[in-house]
């Protein structure tokens, strides 16, 4: 894994905001979440949740406000931290006349994976895309363009990874080894930040929660520390409507 400078919170959100002509997408949010967990970024629709792994990612600049990736500022260091990180939108735009294989060497090209083709090749046997390696990905249903996208974030080992609605067109199958993926990523180190409407599809996997609404961050902590103050017993469901209903 490319090593990140060192520091106990991997992520770290300072006051946030990003207005889009005369719409503020995110007013003042604020978060951490420590190297090694999964994290769930959850919300309703303009919440603010794309905007703000879109900002971590370098991808948009913020209006105001700080966001740090492994201990990097994404405004003044943005090579090194698209160096440690990969994201995975809702819907990949793959090149539609490349193979699924071609895609993974255009990844190790751009990030200068030395022997990609033996961890490609173990990608494609994991993620179940051994049998599309030479499909173009104009031919590919939508669940496989995100497996396609999942091999390529994995590829060069980031030390952070961004999935924004990462289950939309996976089947239960494909979903269940996603999750695994992402806990075995964790438990090797990288942080995994994740924003889903399905929040009991990533109940079982997550260790902290972020809880978005109308661009404010109205909850941070461990999904331990939410159930002791929302729901003791609930589902982090059940969490997040007690959340914002006491908004």
């Amino acid at each position: 894994m490319t090593e990140p400078p060192t520091n106990h919170n991997a992520i770290e959100v300072v006051d946030f905001r990003k207005v889009y002509d005369s719409t503020l997408a995110a007013a003042g949010i604020s978060f951490s979440l420590p190297a090694g967990t999964v994290g769930a970024l959850v919300g309703p629709n303009g919440a603010g949740k794309t905007t703000t792994i879109r900002a971590l990612c370098g991808i948009i600049r913020p209006t105001s406000g700080t966001l740090r990736v492994a201990g990097l500022d994404v405004q003044t260091e943005p090579l090194r931290v698209k160096q440690l990180v990969a994201y995975v939108p809702d819907d990949p735009p793959l090149f539609e006349t490349l193979t699924v294989w071609e895609h993974l060497r255009f990844i190790a090209s751009a990030y200068q994976v030395e022997g990609y083709q033996q961890r490609g090749a173990e990608l494609l046997t994991q993620l179940n895309l051994d049998s599309k390696r030479n499909a173009l990905a104009s031919e590919l249903s939508r669940g496989m363009r995100q497996k396609v996208a999942i091999a390529c974030a994995y590829l060069h080992d980031p030390a952070v990874l961004f999935f924004d609605e990462p289950l939309t067109g996976l089947d239960p199958a494909a979903i269940r080894l996603l999750k695994r993926t992402m806990v075995e990523r964790a438990e090797r180190g990288a942080t995994v930040l994740v924003s889903s409407h399905l929040l009991a599809l990533v109940e079982d996997i997550c260790r902290h929660l972020i809880v978005l609404r109308h661009g404010k961050c109205l909850f941070s902590g461990t999904v331990e520390m939410a159930r002791e103050c929302y729901a003791e017993s609930g589902s982090l469901e059940d969490v997040f409507f007690r959340v914002t209903e006491e908004e």
